[in-house]
């Protein structure tokens, strides 16, 4: 594993190093060629990352700091776009935020309930996550990809890990009975929070320093050649029948 200086993140952010591309570009045509029409979820991005780059990878309850390289670590996310280079900006689930839970039974009535005073519990518990992450960690990103549904473009970026402060931002109820957050600046929608906290999401605008990688689809890797290549047989196998 690479070691880092601790004065230091281990790299700028969005300059990933020059070999990351043809790393994931690897680990894509991989699975093509043995999966065929399939998907992948976010713990493999995380580990696929983390392996192009040399660095630690564990599951953590937060989903926050689940890469490690040196002082730098990364939560990772993944979004599903038809065509990830035309996507400008990204919903991305950061956790749940259930008031009712945090705030011993706490009770929010949709429509009802003050939207300001709500979103700003919200943040709360967002930043208080963010807040225990970054007391072991001196550099805090999230780590982004938009994949196509056939895993043949993917588009890569990270953002600084951020805690949000509750007074840049005011709160409405939409017709869904969901929570919207949205910049007082310039009244730009930033967070959406399901009430009951089913689901906390955040928007994030995709910068124009990303990593673009497109790959060409491979064959599909023949089965049954594939193991009768490998001496696959009935000898392999343990079977236990239990009653």
């Amino acid at each position: 594993m690479r070691t880092m200086s601790h004065a230091v993140p281990a790299f700028p952010l969005n300059e990933f190093p020059s070999y990351l591309p043809y790393k994931i570009a690897e680990e894509l045509v991989y699975i093509m060629a043995t999966r065929g029409n399939c998907d992948v979820q976010g713990r493999e991005w995380e580990k696929m990352f983390a392996d192009a780059i040399q660095a630690k990878w564990s599951y953590h309850p937060a989903g926050l700091d689940d890469i490690i390289l040196g002082n730098t670590a990364w939560g990772a996310k993944s979004v599903k776009q038809l065509k990830p280079s035309k996507v400008k900006t990204v919903r991305l689930i950061s956790g749940r935020n259930d008031l009712q839970y945090a705030y011993d039974g706490h009770i929010i009535k949709p429509l009802e309930t003050d939207p300001d005073e709500t979103g700003a519990l919200v943040l709360d518990i967002y930043n208080s996550k963010v807040s225990k992450v970054r007391e072991t960690h001196e550099q805090l990103r999230t780590l982004v990809f938009v994949r196509s549904p056939d895993l043949s473009e993917v588009v890569i970026f990270e953002y600084n890990t951020i805690l949000y402060d509750p007074e840049l931002f005011y709160w409405k109820w939409n017709k869904q009975r969901n929570l919207e957050g949205y910049f007082k600046r310039d009244n730009k929608h930033k967070f959406t929070w399901q009430s009951g906290g089913t689901q906390f999401t955040i928007i994030e605008d995709i910068p124009t320093k990303n990593v673009h990688i497109k790959v060409k689809a491979p064959d599909v890797v023949d089965k049954t050649n594939f193991l009768s290549k490998i001496g696959f047989d009935k000898s392999w196998v343990t079977i236990t029948k239990n009653k």
